[in-house]
């Protein structure tokens, strides 16, 4: 097949795969994660059931893609701000600070919670993707001598993830500052 026809095929398949998962994301927003049928994503999207089964085998499957293609997005948002961020302490406060930012509009979102328990019971290449980009900031950091150099970077890192995490449960803007605060502090040499 010529390339201008592959390359065709490729950008259609991509752009009915972004509608299934916009289109899903929308029902889950709208009714709840337990209430969205392949019927209705199908119905919704404007393709038949026979092809959205070609895409995804189940809505679960959907939403793991739907969260993937986020993750990312989250990925390089976190990069970017690395990136911007000057010395190693000021990229360590930066990307922990967007971190805990993002967990805490995630969980701001309808159906949030219920979404984040049924995408993080397994184990995501986006996880390990977020586990390394703090590591590295911390590791910078430490060869500094702007945190603690007692315990790895590594164990640091899933410390910090942890940490911030608890910012999807926290009930405002000035809780999560105070938690990026004593989480940096816990890092200190």
């Amino acid at each position: 097949m010529p390339k201008l026809w592959n390359e065709t095929i490729e950008a259609h398949r991509r752009e009915v795969g972004d509608a299934i998962l916009d289109t899903t994301a929308a029902l889950v927003i709208e009714g709840g994660l337990r209430s969205v049928t392949m019927s209705q994503i199908a119905e919704q999207t404007g393709i038949g059931r026979a092809t959205l089964y070609k895409y995804f085998p189940d809505v679960e499957a959907i939403l793991v893609a739907w969260h993937s293609r986020h993750a990312a997005l989250h990925l390089e948002r976190l990069t970017d701000v690395r990136d911007r961020a000057g010395d190693p302490r000021q990229r360590l406060e930066a990307v922990l600070t967007a971190w805990a930012q993002i967990v805490y509009e995630i969980a701001r979102q309808p159906h949030g919670a219920e979404l984040s328990a049924l995408l993080h019971r397994a184990e995501h290449i986006a996880d390990n993707e977020l586990h390394k980009l703090i590591r590295g900031v911390l590791s910078d950091a430490a060869k500094a001598g702007n945190i603690r150099n007692d315990l790895a970077p590594d164990e640091l890192a899933t410390y910090c993830r942890h940490a911030l995490d608890a910012a999807g449960s926290l009930p405002s803007q000035a809780a999560v500052k105070r938690l990026i605060g004593l989480t940096l502090a816990a890092l200190r040499p």
